[in-house]
């Protein structure tokens, strides 16, 4: 959020706490008729200038939000503006870890600003929207399991020997400085490797398999563009390589391009039991021209469809995007906005997006534990 945006929304927020505040002043003064001694009977927290009264709950988690609008009728009022829940969301979510396909807020891709008019066809989210989109309140309240998830684990923890396996694509195996896949070989201590696995798939391999916090094996195949040597240019260049994954066939009507797998992806798409797409998150592109990284963006949503086709597979594997940059402290995109540039909402397979730093593996882990549940390994 930049500064003028920031400013504009807490203005529309206090405005609209200070009308809810007159409303229920209003209520309470023709229930109960005018008293002298009001302000002295009322907690001086509630006294408090609205000014005041919105800073302290900046600074409050949503858990203290929820906790204060449980001591008087006053403070419910307050805690649950919506305009509130607006701002925290546009403020908070772009500091995120993970999005899925369960907490994606309904929100514009450039996580515009609470509007200066009162336009009554903007949707805006309440408390439950923000508690159902924020990933700490998802980890305090996180759902159980439907009753067939249930089922499902408990069938394959008798199947002896089950390793899962997926298939692992994108942009951010290739451009960044750290390769994310050398450093998954490389890092016993986060994931070590549990070998290589006897299945073959004709023309690409077995690829290689990891144990999950020494509990479960599974299996990655990685499939890159092109060779080496290409990638590397590239990568050095900010070029954009022609990848032997897929096939061009065509475009839509907006001019995105239409691809298609060649038949020995076919193969590993029919064989896997989920997907990784490793995003390249840095912020780098912004420095291309506009269309060019409108570009990349159509490429890459094309390609993640072509995966995706239902000829592969049942629409029930999950879809892991590592939001990747190369190290620590490095810009990256938010991962709310690499749901939306990757149009993630219209895929019928689970997704998630989690972000990922390629040198130190920081939150790995957490992707692999979701796209392992979903798999219907029981961890």
């Amino acid at each position: 959020m930049s500064d003028r945006s920031r400013a504009l929304s807490q203005s529309v927020v206090l405005r609209s706490l200070r009308s809810a505040r007159d409303r229920l002043c209003a209520d309470r003064r023709s229930a109960t008729g005018p008293r002298p001694d009001e302000s002295a009977t009322r907690a001086l927290l509630d006294t408090l200038p609205v000014d005041l009264q919105f800073l302290i709950m900046t600074y409050l988690s949503p858990q203290d939000l929820c906790r204060l609008g449980g001591t008087n009728r006053y403070w419910r009022s307050m805690v649950q503006d919506p305009l509130l829940w607006r701002y925290f969301l546009l403020r908070d979510m772009s500091g995120w870890s993970s999005v899925d396909h369960l907490s994606l807020p309904q929100t514009g891709q450039s996580g515009s600003a609470v509007p200066e008019g009162g336009d009554t066809q903007w949707s805006t989210p309440n408390l439950a929207e923000y508690l159902r989109c924020s990933p700490e309140c998802r980890r305090q309240w996180r759902q159980r399991r439907p009753a067939y998830e249930a089922v499902a684990s408990f069938l394959q923890a008798l199947v002896a020997g089950v390793e899962p396996r997926y298939a692992m694509f994108g942009p951010g195996l290739e451009q960044l400085d750290v390769s994310l896949m050398r450093s998954m070989m490389h890092t016993p201590a986060v994931l070590p490797v549990a070998g290589i696995p006897q299945r073959q798939i004709d023309g690409v391999g077995s690829g290689i398999s990891f144990m999950y916090k020494g509990q479960q094996r599974f299996n990655i195949i990685t499939l890159y563009s092109t060779n080496s040597t290409e990638r590397q240019r590239a990568r050095l260049e900010q070029l954009r390589v022609h990848s032997k994954l897929f096939v061009q066939q065509g475009a839509h009507e907006s001019g995105r391009p239409r691809y298609t797998v060649t038949p020995q992806v076919q193969v590993v798409c029919q064989a896997v039991n989920g997907f990784i797409f490793v995003a390249n998150a840095e912020t780098w592109r912004g420095k291309n021209t506009k269309s060019r990284t409108l570009c990349w963006h159509d490429c890459e949503i094309a390609q993640v469809q072509a995966m995706l086709q239902p000829t592969w597979g049942p629409a029930s594997r999950p879809v892991l995007v590592l939001s990747c940059t190369s190290r620590d402290g490095r810009d990256r995109t938010p991962c709310v906005t690499v749901a939306h540039q990757l149009q993630l909402s219209l895929l019928h397979n689970p997704w998630m997006v989690q972000d990922t730093v390629a040198e130190s593996l920081a939150g790995l882990l957490d992707g692999i534990d979701w796209l392992l549940k979903h798999s219907g390994i029981r961890i």
